[in-house]
């Protein structure tokens, strides 16, 4: 079998078993030969005692890559025509296994028990732009235990989730991520990269897990909720966000005096507080029998 990188292999491939791409399902298999290779050696597969977590590997370009570097991977495949294309692909490996079903869906503490007991977990995956936040979502906060997930995502998505405050670029996911993870914007991706080809370029990011988050929250739904209502309506300022419509039941009175004893300024928007000023705003609205 030629490279799976290889344009025409994959053809041949997906021609032999009638296999048509799914605009619903966002697929997009990887074409250029260089960038699952580096994408494998910098997830950290090659660590010892560590297991990787797949999600969509499509035909197994990246797959293959991983299985080379790893003691095992595990690749969750929601498309069930792909799971004889990659019994194909991956049958020089018996490190590799493909379990089709929805990461959505599918019991992941259980799965990461079942696959890699006494192992680290290291996350890696050219994930579908329409399922990018809920999947990175899903995996920081159900708190797993994973070492880093190295994901390619949209270029625009990827400047966001490694975005800092002050940032035009950032929005309530660079917080979220931020509060879960250390992001590290490792390469971009043309994309002439893939096939079909995309209409945008995409980047790969590698998001390293924290053993404890950076500030100290005392209700995380408060928390995530006040940044999603600050960065819901950007243009105004924060005080102007949450109070506007009821989104947090409050005077905006009492929220001035809040800003003014945090030494936050009023006309801050969104994207000027820190996660830190975030975190102090939410704690202190808590105290104030907030939920």
């Amino acid at each position: 079998m030629g490279k799976l990188s290889d344009i025409g292999t994959i053809k041949q491939i997906l021609a032999r078993h009638g296999f048509s791409f799914s605009k619903a399902l966002g697929q997009n298999f990887l074409i250029n030969p260089t960038i699952s290779p580096k994408m494998a050696e910098l997830c950290g597969a090659e660590q010892e005692n560590t297991g990787v977590l797949e999600i969509g590997p499509g035909i197994g370009v990246l797959t293959c890559e991983l299985a080379k570097r790893a003691p095992k991977v595990v690749a969750v495949e929601l498309d069930k025509r792909l799971i004889p294309i990659l019994s194909e692909t991956l049958a020089d490996f018996n490190n590799a296994k493909i379990i089709n079903d929805d990461i959505m869906k599918v019991d992941l503490k259980k799965l990461l028990k079942a696959e890699f007991s006494g192992m680290n977990v290291v996350v890696c995956a050219n994930l579908p732009y329409y399922i990018t936040s809920p999947v990175l979502m899903r995996l920081l906060e159900e708190k797993l235990g994973l070492a880093a997930i190295t994901v390619m995502v949209q270029k625009e998505v990827a400047q966001r989730l490694c975005a800092g405050a002050e940032s035009r670029k950032t929005g309530s996911i660079s917080l979220a991520v931020n509060y879960y993870a250390e992001p590290e914007l490792l390469f971009g991706v043309k994309k002439g990269s893939f096939m079909p080809q995309p209409k945008v370029d995409s980047a790969v990011v590698k998001l390293n897990v924290r053993k404890s988050p950076p500030c100290k929250v005392l209700s995380e739904e408060l928390f995530f909720k006040v940044i999603k209502m600050a960065f819901l309506q950007r243009r105004k300022t924060v005080i102007n966000a949450l109070s506007g419509g009821n989104a947090i039941a409050m005077p905006k009175t009492e929220l001035m005096e809040i800003f003014e004893r945090l030494g936050i300024l009023q006309t801050k928007r969104a994207e000027n507080l820190s996660i830190k000023q975030f975190a102090y705003l939410s704690n202190e609205l808590h105290l104030r029998g907030l939920e």
